[in-house]
């Protein structure tokens, strides 16, 4: 290419590159919701961009490196302004430690133990209404049978699994103590 042609395709990549200031300041308001950032952005989207020129391999490809400099920006800009906390200085509250989260874990391994346990009617019951929150009606239609048979294997399954959660509390606490269910709809 002689030194015209190349005078000429700079030309109008800077031309291109002008163009495209709309469009990039739409593109930045919309990923940070802040006039002034969006334009910082963009200008510096444009700086680069007229400063790499040479960069540009392939000008089809032009829109999707100009706006991968833009990320680029957006990336730089999210980095540098990161919020940081002295994890020195966090506090915890008590009833969140690793122990209570061990203990939740341990309980919820334990329900799940329990509820694969249950007979087969009754564990499809209890899962449908009490975790996927399924109405006695719509278990019924799921299941096939009865509503009172849906009632009937629930309060089945559900005093079940009281019992082996309150044998697990009294296990781990040393005394007995009501277990606590809570249904959730």
């Amino acid at each position: 290419m002689t030194i015209f042609g190349k005078l000429c395709a700079q030309h109008e990549l800077r031309k291109r590159i002008a163009e495209s200031r709309t469009r990039l300041y739409r593109v930045a308001y919309s990923w940070c919701h802040d006039s002034h950032l969006a334009e910082d952005l963009t200008q510096d989207t444009l700086t680069k961009a007229l400063k790499n020129m040479s960069q540009l391999q392939n000008p089809k490809a032009f829109d999707s490196w100009l706006f991968t400099i833009l990320s680029n920006c957006w990336r730089d800009h999210l980095r540098r302004h990161r919020d940081m906390a002295d994890v020195d200085e966090i506090e915890m509250p008590d009833s969140v430690t690793p122990e209570h989260h061990k203990d939740q874990h341990d309980m919820v391994k334990n329900v799940r133990h329990h509820i694969s346990l249950l007979p087969q009617a009754q564990r499809q019951v209890i899962t449908l209404v009490d975790l996927e929150g399924f109405s006695y009606a719509q278990v019924a239609e799921i299941v096939e049978v009865p509503v009172g048979t849906v009632m009937s294997r629930l309060a089945r399954a559900r005093q079940r699994l009281a019992n082996a959660l309150l044998d697990f509390k009294a296990s781990q606490d040393g005394e007995l103590q009501p277990a606590t269910i809570r249904r959730i709809k």
